[in-house]
Order: structure tokens, then sequence, then C-alpha cells
């Protein structure tokens, strides 16, 4: 008896290594049906929890419900600043903050070969073998370059379907000698993309504080011109059982803003109206852009960070990329003394960097889990 229970234990043992090393180490080793590790709950599965009738498999991608995206075009927020307080740019931004906390951004500057190369360089850099990847990998959250599966491998009971390469992007010359030297262009692929995005998130919260009023934004952009980047490399194979598992679970982002950029293949989703929707593309280059968890705070509410996952299919492997932005990590995040009075009061407590890394460390990363433990629950959400 004793011998069996030793034997199932370095059994055990080696399938978790085996986890560690990603889902493409799975996938490299031939695995054809879903591993225990992998497979939700039932009630937490994609086939579960969306609208009847809605299948996740490439033969039934019609079937999907989809949403359609507000779409910001930021050619015309380029105008004279005297014309802004009355465009209606601004006015769809407040209402896509509001209602969805997610839209689209069209026409943003970013150079369409810019975009296309970091999801060349992502692909190539997953495609490496192993032991090249495994120099990077790290289950420590506070690691400013960090190659991992799941969420958080430390926490996660059930692992997605999953491998991410995390960057640390700012300031640059300190963090871009840790980023990986494989495959060559990687470091100069990612610099442009990380540049670029960070312009063009501080376009946007630059409209952003508009719409909320702010009369003197110049101090806080300039906070954010100093503030957090985090560039996330997604990998989602294709999985052999697609409707046992999701390639990330339900959960929102905990920063002011977050852009993303898709490879093409569907597979974001967002909570809308009750059902999980997927978000369809406004155009090959749109990139969709979230509010995340301190600007709901910053907004005391008004504004909302979105729940959103990602399903995965049998057929095709997926690439995207998260560029997440927030103010400097020791920054203290409130709510903005002009939206706090007798009718809308204090909603959130204070928050920052260090306190979301605590959370996650202990936490498991699910729903709005980080957000929800800064809230004053004596006040309506």
């Amino acid at each position: 008896m004793d011998q069996f229970v030793m034997e199932n234990k370095r059994e055990e043992e080696s399938l978790d290594s085996k986890y560690m090393k990603g889902v493409r180490h799975l996938c490299d080793s031939g695995v054809t049906r879903l591993p225990t590790k992998y497979i939700l709950p039932v009630p937490d599965r994609p086939a579960s929890t969306s609208p009847k009738g809605w299948a996740n498999s490439p033969r039934d991608d019609q079937r999907k419900p989809s949403l359609h995206l507000p779409i910001i075009d930021l050619s015309e927020l380029r105008q004279d600043s005297n014309r802004r307080s009355n465009n209606h740019v601004l006015r769809s931004l407040a209402e896509a903050c509001e209602e969805h906390g997610f839209f689209q951004v069209v026409n943003h500057g970013v150079p369409a070969e810019v975009l296309r190369s970091m999801v060349d360089v992502s692909r190539r850099f997953f495609e490496l073998p192993f032991e090249e990847r495994a120099r990077h990998m790290s289950s420590d959250i506070f690691a400013p370059v960090r190659c991992g599966t799941s969420l958080n491998q430390r926490t996660d009971r059930v692992f997605c379907w999953r491998d991410f390469l995390k960057l640390s992007c700012h300031p640059l010359p300190r963090t871009l000698p840790h980023w990986p030297s494989s495959p060559p262009d990687l470091r100069q692929v990612a610099v442009s993309y990380a540049q670029q995005t960070r312009s063009l998130f501080l376009v946007l919260m630059g409209a952003i504080l508009e719409t909320l009023g702010v009369e003197d934004c110049k101090p806080m952009m300039e906070e954010f011109q100093e503030g957090t980047q985090m560039v996330v490399m997604n990998f989602f194979p294709a999985c052999p059982e697609p409707d046992l598992t999701l390639g990330m679970p339900p959960h929102s982002d905990y920063g002011f803003l977050t852009l993303v950029f898709q490879d093409g293949v569907r597979g974001l989703q967002i909570q809308h109206r009750g059902d999980w929707v997927t978000v369809e593309p406004a155009t090959a280059d749109s990139i969709v852009v979230n509010v995340g968890d301190h600007l709901e705070i910053f907004s005391n509410g008004k504004y909302k960070s979105a729940l959103h996952r990602v399903v995965v299919n049998s057929a095709k492997p997926r690439i995207s990329l998260a560029s997440f932005h927030s103010l400097p990590a020791a920054t203290v995040v409130s709510p903005a003394p002009h939206l706090v009075d007798a009718h809308n009061p204090r909603r959130y407590l204070d928050t920052d960097f260090a306190a979301f890394l605590a959370h996650l460390s202990s936490n498991e990363t699910k729903g709005k889990s980080f957000l929800d433990s800064r809230k004053l629950h004596a006040c309506p959400s």
C-alpha cells in the first residue's frame, strides 16, 4: 500500500512539473485529451455559461453571439483642442466607458507594420525550443520579465489553456537588458510596440480625463508619463477539448486602461447584459481598449471595468497582445475628489500597484476579486 501511494505521489509530481512547463510543452508531448488539471467544473465551462445554442467549435463559428463594440475614431480627437469640449467622439468615449467598459479605436496612429511584427515575433518566441523559453520561466509575479502559464500557477486550482511572456516596459533602460534575446529581433520589435502603445494610451487618457471633468489634467498626465506599463504576449494553442476549458477565466484588469491587439483569430469575450459575447474586430488593425480597476476607482464607479475571458478552439492557435497601463507603482489611486459628494459618496478604498500584487500573490484570480477587495460595501455599487 505504501509503495502504491508513493508511486501515485511521484506520478502527480511528474504531472505537476509538466503542467508548470506550459501548454506549448504539453502540445509538443502529443497530448490528445485535455489533462484533468485544465478541466473546469461544469458550471464554469464555456458551453455552460453561454447562451443556449452556442457552441465553442470552429464549425459553429457563425452561431456564436457577437458584439460590435463602440468604435472611436482617434483622427477626430486630434482636432483643435478648443473644439474638443463639444466633440461627439468624447461623448461616445464616455458612453463606451460607462455602458461597456470596452471600446475599439481606429486611426489610432500605431503603424500596421508594428502590429504585424509584434504578432510575428511573439509567435516565433513561443515556437522556440522549451529550453530557450525556460530561461525566462518563473512563478514569481514580481519578476520584471516572466514566461509562464495559466494566470498564476502558484494559486490556480485549475489551469487555463494559455502561455505568456510578460515584459515590464518602464523605464526601458532598466528593464530592456532582462528581456529575451531570442528571437534576435524580439527586443527591437517589442520596444517599438511598447513605445507606440504608450503614446496611444496617453492620448486616450487625456481624452478620458476630459470626459470626467478633470479641470487641470496636466499634473496627472505628467504622472502617466512615468507610469507603469506591462506588455503581455499571450499564446493560446489549439485545444483538443475546448468546451472543457478557457484560455483565460473571467477577470478584470488592474490598471487604468488595457490595449489589446488580436491576430485575427476570435477568442476575446466580454460579459454584456448577462451573456458572454465574442468581440468582433472593427478592422484588421483596430485595437481593443478596456477600462481597468484603477479607472473605475478613480471615476468613483462612473466608468466600469468589465469582466472578460478568452475561449479557445480546436483548429487554430491564437496570439493576443495586451499592454497594461497605470500610474507609477508607488502612486496611490483614489476616487477623484470632484466625483465624490453627498449624492455620490466615496465607493472605494485607496489602492496602489503593491496592493494589487499582494492580492494576486495570495488569491486565485477570479472575477473582479481585487476590485471587490477595495470596495466600501456600505455604499451602493
